[in-house]
Order: structure tokens, then C-alpha cells, then sequence
């Protein structure tokens, strides 16, 4: 009798322990209050081991007090473009290099500020601080008299807002960015302190230009014996999995690729059994892929007009098996208007809309690792073939694909 309750509360204890890892995935900042509060209680029961875990295999810092658990993550491949920051509504633009910048200002101004800031008041700050010589050489130039930049700053407010950097006391930024009115926040410090995810701390980075500033805040420690080297190519391979779709052999250096044949059981064992990622082995790679299908923020296919083109060209791409001209999928999606259009949202259906459909499907693609792009088309990738298939599937607004033909997670 006692073996078998110790049994079940180890198991209680192992599936506690993997929601609270699966909820910093999803989520690496949670909060003690609002829509994670329950996540973040569980993170906090748990700190200890996932501590341990993330630091250890992907060298990742987990913080926890009272009113934050932040968990520190960094990407697996710094240069990749393909997850913009956006506001958070289901169809916000992705963030350009404005908001970006934006965004960074607007943090450095509200950790000098006060416990409160009006938007304004902000918006001043910005305004200043861009006038840096640095700034202006780069090309970035903020007057906030124009109405697309008081929107690009309204968007940056409410992802700080969605973050829990910022609650709004009173107003509203539609009225900032049309001239009406202002808007009043809290300023939330300890959060805002918690969310700079960084190998070394600002005021130790010495360099002079922009780019030589970011290369040392993310530069690793000097890897001088085989233990170091091995580790290092643990927390790199773990982070991969965890944070990208797809893992292509054909990525990897000569060292990465031969610690993987070596130890890909141990490495995969390890994921599996504290996130419930399942591995897909393939000839050109390896997929992390996730049953609940929860631990993605790009998913395929999806619902609606644009997930049914997406997964329309994804048939198209991965049937030609080369390279393919946007012009061509352009002329391939007033093809499938003609003959799914009676699906699909009414303004997918008017002329010209073409380049920006394949746009939106082929950002999709590339984020999922399905294909590649170029100047000069656009190329599938391996795992792209799981969506070759013999006949054509319609979907009507709403519908969704079989599980098993769900992409990896993100």
C-alpha cells in the first residue's frame, strides 16, 4: 500500500514538475497576479529543480521571488528573424526595427522614471534619447509628430502592458496616437528589472558601436578545456530543441554534429521527460514534437482563410521539390481562389491581394522551418514533406487538420 501511494505522488510530482517547465516555455515571464498566476505558483513550488534543469542543459537563469518567476531564456540561433515580438492580439503586425528600438528606449526611460509615467511624458523621453549621435548615425530618427510613429510607440505600450511592465490607470493610447488624449500606468519595477536576458550586464560591455555592444552582451565564456567545449554544445543543441521546429543536421558544425550522434538519446530523454516533447527522427534532422500542441506560437495548419492557403502552398512546395519564384505562388494562389474561394475571407478573393497572401503563408513556413527563402524564390525544406500529399484537402473556415499532420513545435 505504501509503495503504491509513493508511486502516485511521484507521478503527481513528475506531472506538476512538467506543467511548470511547459508554462515557462510558453511563457518566460510569469507573474504572481492575472492570467498566470496559477502557472507561476507552480513554477515557484517547483524552482528549485527546474533551476537546476534549465542551468545545467541550457544554461538558462531561472529568478523567483514573491512577485515574478522569469526565466532567462536566449534563442537557440540569435539571427533568426522569423518570431517577431508583436502586440498582443491574434492578427498585430509583427514588430519592425522601429518598434524594436522604440521598445528599448522606452525601457531605458521608464527604469530612470517614477513610479508612474503618463504617455506623453514617455513619448518626450523617447524623443530625447534618440537624438543619441550613435543613434542618429545609424540611420534612426524618432520626431513623434507622425501618426504611424505615435502608433509604433502605442504598440510597444501595450506589449509592455501584456507583459505585466505596465498597468494602465487611466485613458486610453487611441487617444494618444490621435491627438485627444493621454494615457496614465504603474510602472511595475520589479518586473521591468527581470527583463533583460543577457550573458553579462550592460555596464560591463565596453565597446563603442552598436554592433560590437550586442556581439559582447551575448558573447559566451572562453571555452578552454573539452568539458567546457562539451557542455557548451549541450546547452547550444538543448536550446535548438526546445526552441526551434526543426533541428537540420545540415546546420551544425563538424563538433555539434558529432556530440548529437553521440549522445542524441540521452539529450532527447532528457527533454521528453520534462516537457512531454516526443522526438521525430529523420534522415536530414530532428523535430521536438509536441502531443498538446501548446508550446508553439506559430501553428500548422491553422484556422481560417490564411491557414488554408498556407496549407494549400505547403502542398504546392513541397510536390515541386525546388526552387519556386514568388511570382509563381502568386499565380498558383489566384488558382486556388478560383477554386476555393468560396471558402475564404471576401477580401482574399479580390485582385491583387496575391503577393501578400503568399507573404503571410511563406513567413509562416519559414518560422516553422518548413522552408527557406531567397532573393529569388523560395525553397521546401525536408520536414515540409509530411505535407505532400496525394489528393487536395479543403478545409472550411473553422476545420482543422488531423493531429498527425501538425507541425513541431516552436
Amino acid at each position: 500500500m505504501s509503495t503504491s501511494l509513493a508511486e502516485v505522488l511521484d507521478g503527481q510530482h513528475a506531472a506538476d514538475l512538467r506543467k511548470a517547465a511547459r508554462a515557462l516555455l510558453r511563457q518566460p515571464l510569469l507573474l504572481a497576479r492575472g492570467r498566470y498566476a496559477d502557472e507561476f505558483r507552480l513554477v515557484r513550488r517547483h524552482a528549485s529543480e527546474l533551476r537546476e534543469w534549465f542551468d545545467r542543459n541550457t544554461g538558462w537563469a531561472l529568478h523567483t521571488d514573491a512577485e515574478t518567476a522569469r526565466l532567462h531564456k536566449t534563442p537557440g540561433v540569435l539571427t533568426d528573424p522569423t518570431h517577431p515580438a508583436r502586440e498582443a492580439t491574434r492578427a498585430a503586425a509583427p514588430f519592425t526595427r522601429r518598434r524594436y528600438v522604440l521598445l528599448c528606449l522606452a525601457l531605458a526611460a521608464l527604469e530612470r522614471g517614477e513610479a508612474q509615467i503618463a504617455l506623453g511624458r514617455l513619448a518626450d523621453q523617447v524623443v530625447l534619447d534618440a537624438a543619441d549621435p550613435h543613434l542618429a548615425r545609424a540611420g534612426i530618427h524618432f520626431t513623434l509628430d507622425r501618426r504611424d510613429e505615435r502608433l509604433d510607440l502605442a504598440a510597444v505600450v501595450r506589449l509592455l502592458l501584456a507583459i505585466g511592465v505596465l498597468r494602465r490607470v487611466a485613458g486610453d493610447e487611441e487617444a494618444y496616437v490621435s491627438g485627444a488624449g493621454d494615457v496614465l500606468y504603474d510602472v511595475e519595477r520589479r518586473v521591468l528589472a527581470g527583463l533583460l536576458a543577457a550573458r553579462r550586464g550592460p555596464s560591463t560591455v565596453h565597446a563603442e558601436l552598436p554592433a560590437d555592444r550586442l556581439a559582447e552582451l551575448v558573447a559566451e565564456t572562453a571555452l578552454d578545456s573539452d568539458e567546457l567545449r562539451f557542455r557548451a554544445i549541450r546547452r547550444s543543441l538543448t536550446r535548438r530543441f526546445l526552441d526551434d521546429p526543426v533541428l537540420y543536421y545540415d546546420e551544425l558544425t563538424d563538433a555539434e554534429l558529432g556530440y548529437l550522434t553521440r549522445q542524441r538519446g540521452f539529450l532527447t530523454a532528457r527533454i521528453t521527460e520534462l516537457t512531454g516533447l516526443v522526438a521525430e527522427v529523420r534522415a536530414e534532422g530532428i523535430a521536438m514534437v509536441d502531443p498538446d500542441d501548446d508550446l508553439t506560437d506559430v501553428r500548422m495548419p491553422e484556422q481560417g482563410t490564411h491557414g488554408h492557403i498556407t496549407l494549400l502552398l505547403a502542398e504546392y512546395l513541397a510536390a515541386a521539390r525546388r526552387l519556386v519564384p514568388a511570382d509563381e505562388l502568386a499565380l498558383r494562389v489566384r488558382e486556388l481562389a478560383a477554386e476555393h474561394g468560396g471558402f475564404w475571407a471576401r477580401s482574399a478573393r479580390e485582385p491583387g491581394m496575391e503577393a501578400e497572401l503568399v507573404e503571410q503563408a511563406v513567413a509562416r513556413l519559414a518560422a516553422l522551418g518548413l522552408v527557406s527563402r531567397t532573393a529569388h524564390g523560395v525553397t521546401p525544406r525536408p520536414a515540409l514533406a509530411r505535407y505532400a500529399v496525394g489528393e487536395t484537402v479543403v478545409l472550411q473556415p473553422g476545420a482543422r487538420m488531423p493531429a498527425q499532420r501538425k507541425a513541431g513545435k516552436q
